[in-house]
């Protein structure tokens, strides 16, 4: 039987989640409930049979996964509307940045099995990395929240300790990436590209590039040394590259982000 499932929020991620899902096919359409207040802006998840509320205790009783998807100002006041609907054989699971497990655990009377998940905004085409922790879980429960995000890309269960870190280089690394990307193409327009070929190239050559770690299992060295010959082109601009500063550089920004999160 397919699991119910309430998206307590149905904001860009909300939505995200719930599309995903359906189009993964771990669950029907109209086991899918999705609030907000402005209800209207749900009316492409309602037409695609999914089920979209206002009422989030009455969402909340009658799933047996509830995600929350609200802002993190929000999610307190929400936990504490929905606590007297929460039984122990339902799952929580938060997507809010920034509030701890045990703060969410605060709000409810009672032991329940939550979790706290980290995706990207790649969850969108179903291409996230979602890092995950929780407490008080059974091993079924575990593997149906992997399940659940399994569908929306790659998943790792992470120590709640690196949630903020887990942040940084899952998280800001789209940004990163993009940035990457942004002037790979603009290293191409100057080589003589026009930029939509120089877009294409430089996006395929890094999906292709992290596919290959992903498939394989290699470490990116030995990806690298496959493509540097001696005295070649790509050893020429790998060694510029460094000269300039260019992996101190990325390592810097990483850690300037982690130290932003943890100052708050």
């Amino acid at each position: 039987m397919s699991p119910s499932i309430a998206i307590i929020g149905g904001g860009n991620l909300g939505i995200s989640i719930a599309e995903g899902l359906l189009a993964g096919g771990f669950t029907k359409a109209d086991q899918i409930t999705v609030t907000r207040r402005n209800i209207a802006l749900l009316q492409p998840l309602q037409a695609k049979g999914i089920r979209i509320s206002t009422d989030n205790k009455a969402a909340a009783s009658g799933a047996n996964i509830i995600v929350l998807a609200v802002k993190p100002f929000q999610v307190k006041e929400v936990l504490k509307e929905i606590a007297t609907c929460i039984q122990p054989s339902q799952t929580l699971v938060s997507v809010v940045t920034g509030v701890s497990i045990a703060e969410l655990l605060s709000e409810l009377p009672q032991k329940t099995a939550f979790f706290r998940a980290m995706p990207n905004t790649a969850i969108a085409i179903r291409e996230s990395m979602t890092c995950i922790a929780h407490q008080e879980a059974t091993t079924e429960q575990v593997d149906q929240v992997f399940d659940l995000f399994g569908q929306l890309g790659r998943v790792a269960l992470i120590d709640e300790k690196l949630m903020d870190a887990a942040t940084v280089l899952g998280a800001c690394g789209t940004a990163y990436a993009m940035r990457y990307i942004r002037a790979n193409i603009q290293g191409g327009i100057e080589i003589g590209f026009d930029a939509a070929t120089a877009t294409l190239i430089a996006a395929q050559t890094v999906k292709g590039a992290a596919e290959l770690l992903l498939r394989k299992g290699t470490h990116p060295e030995q990806e690298i040394d496959k493509v540097t010959t001696p005295k070649g082109c790509t050893i020429a601009g790998l060694n510029e590259m460094e000269h300039q500063g260019f992996s101190s550089s990325l390592i810097k920004g990483i850690s300037a982000s982690y130290e932003k999160i943890l100052k708050g």
